[in-house]
């Protein structure tokens, strides 16, 4: 199995997941000819896919969705609840014309209903969903699990629950949201305090500082690599959140000490791949 964060942050998430026969895209948050130019950036065609998974409804994670449908032929496996939320927008329209109609359209038939607190299988890769607090209607992270391999990815969420610490253990690899420094967002004069509140609360995102804690007293210590995602263009800076992770990792206690690779992802260009 292998992985590639395709871009990430504010202005739009995608991550592909692929095994040696199938290919998954989850989310579509960015343009669809972006999004399909760096899948061919990474060698993967659209007609490669064998699905588009869908974690929640917000624009940075399914914005380009609707025009992408008209490029690919495979599913796309949403809850119920997302699919409603995506469906309820109140651009306006006439004669059927409204956004709300074109997403139905772009969707009808082409959707696999799936559960955030069920297992579900796209190709030949399974997929353990969990909850992750956000306000969204129904956010999950998952693992994505092939021949002992296992790969987790969560975004878009505001502390680190007991389940999310269980969902972790025994991971190989983890994308993980490091959004803000704590600092950098009280100081940020371009929001607003309801939005540097609705950030810092506990359905907003995780900081740096956040993922710290979890790093030096909560993680395992199993997974190789670490991917910082959605990190914030204006309350987080790449090296800072890098160097409050490593600094982390090497806080733990020496018994259990890491040998994890930091990698930071961007909203520019893909990551490369990261095999097993």
């Amino acid at each position: 199995m292998k992985f590639t964060v395709l871009g990430s942050g504010s202005t739009g998430n995608a991550v592909l997941i692929s095994s040696e026969t199938s290919n998954v895209l989850v989310d579509a948050g960015m343009s669809a000819r972006e999004l399909l130019r760096r899948l061919a950036e990474m060698g993967v065609q659209s007609d490669q896919l064998d699905g588009i998974l869908i974690t929640h409804e917000h624009g940075d994670h399914i914005g380009g969705l609707r025009v992408l449908m008209s490029s690919v032929k495979c599913p796309v496996y949403i809850s119920r609840i997302t699919e409603e939320a995506y469906f309820d927008t109140r651009a306006g329209g006439t004669n059927g014309d409204s956004e709300s109609s074109k997403r139905k359209k772009a969707l009808q038939d082409r959707t696999q209903e799936i559960e955030s607190t069920q297992e579900f299988r796209i190709g030949d890769i399974d997929f353990e969903p969990f909850s992750v607090p956000h306000d969204a209607v129904d956010n999950f992270g998952f693992v994505a699990k092939k021949d002992g391999v296992k790969v987790a990815t969560l975004m878009d969420f505001g502390h680190i629950t007991d389940l999310i610490k269980e969902s972790l253990k025994g991971c190989d690899a983890i994308v993980v949201e490091s959004n803000h420094s704590r600092d950098m967002l009280r100081a940020c004069s371009v929001y607003t305090w309801e939005l540097k509140q609705r950030i810092m609360s506990h359905t907003g995102h995780l900081s740096n500082e956040d993922l710290s804690d979890w790093l030096t007293v909560d993680f395992d210590g199993k997974a190789r690599h670490i991917v910082l995602a959605h990190l914030s263009q204006r309350a987080n800076e790449p090296h800072l959140a890098r160097i409050t992770a490593e600094v982390a990792l090497q806080m733990r206690p020496p018994l259990f000490k890491a040998e994890t690779k930091i990698t930071l992802s961007g909203n520019k260009q893909p990551t490369e791949w990261i095999r097993f």
